[in-house]
């Protein structure tokens, strides 16, 4: 089990500190703790607490089987985000959200198909007898495709849970998850509205070690779903091994 992460933790990643008061959005006032040199504090119990809730949620719906698509566009959290998310394998957006990723998802599916087929004819030899401005042509549009969609080159089908750093920025992947009814767990930082998160952990979401802090343990818990997901596949096989040998040896009871 990863190691329960404690407050002071939290401290020293400076996950405590929020935006300039006159910042602030009046909704996350339940998880400020104080104001000091005109900046919120946020309370470091309730952030724990609501970590500690987030990952327990998503624990159960990665052991179920279904991905997670880790969201932030934002300079100090993509290189981590982009990391726990291809470590776990993860879908994951880093560079820009496209409206209807999600709403349309058949859109963006074709957006994938495409990119697959130019992969496809890149690696064919054919490909290198086109004259030198097609394969340039094709080249590039690769490159833009991968660089908006490689994060989710692998999702056929749409994420069970979004979790997200900066719901601000994130907006609009926030409203596409809303309207599809897709949980959003996030980082919330003082100058955002928690309302529309249905697991909110109130902290910095400017600070790169803040971010990093936050996105391992999420990173941490999955692995773990994932490891306990695969051992129970695994127990699953050997009773069913076990069952069928049963079958069969009380069958050749039976025939003698």
């Amino acid at each position: 089990m990863a190691d329960k992460i404690t407050t002071q933790d939290l401290m020293d990643a400076g996950v405590h500190f929020g935006h300039l008061t006159r910042k602030w959005n009046p909704k996350m006032a339940e998880y400020i703790f104080m104001e000091n040199n005109g900046i919120h504090i946020i309370d470091l119990n309730k952030t724990q607490k609501c970590l500690e809730e987030a990952i327990f949620s998503l624990k159960n719906i990665v052991r179920s089987g279904r991905k997670i698509m880790f969201v932030a566009t934002k300079k100090q959290a993509k290189d981590i985000i982009n990391e726990e998310a291809t470590r776990l394998n993860m879908p994951f957006v880093t560079e820009r959200w496209l409206g209807g990723m999600l709403t349309n998802f058949a859109t963006i599916r074709k957006s994938l198909k495409k990119l697959a087929q130019i992969d496809k004819l890149m690696k064919d030899e054919a490909f290198t007898n086109l004259a030198k401005r097609e394969r340039l042509m094709i080249t590039r549009e690769k490159a833009k495709l991968e660089k908006l969609l490689g994060g989710i080159t692998d999702l056929n089908r749409l994420p069970a849970a979004l979790f997200i750093v900066d719901v601000k920025r994130e907006h609009i992947a926030v409203a596409e998850a809303q309207k599809l009814n897709i949980p959003v767990y996030a980082l919330v930082d003082t100058n955002s509205d928690p309302s529309n998160i249905d697991f909110p952990i109130p902290g910095n979401d400017d600070a790169f070690k803040s971010i990093s802090l936050i996105a391992k343990q999420v990173g941490k818990a999955i692995e773990e779903a994932l490891m306990e997901r695969k051992k129970d596949k695994e127990d699953s096989g050997l009773k069913k091994d076990q069952d069928e040998r049963i079958k069969a040896d009380q069958a050749v009871e039976e025939a003698n």
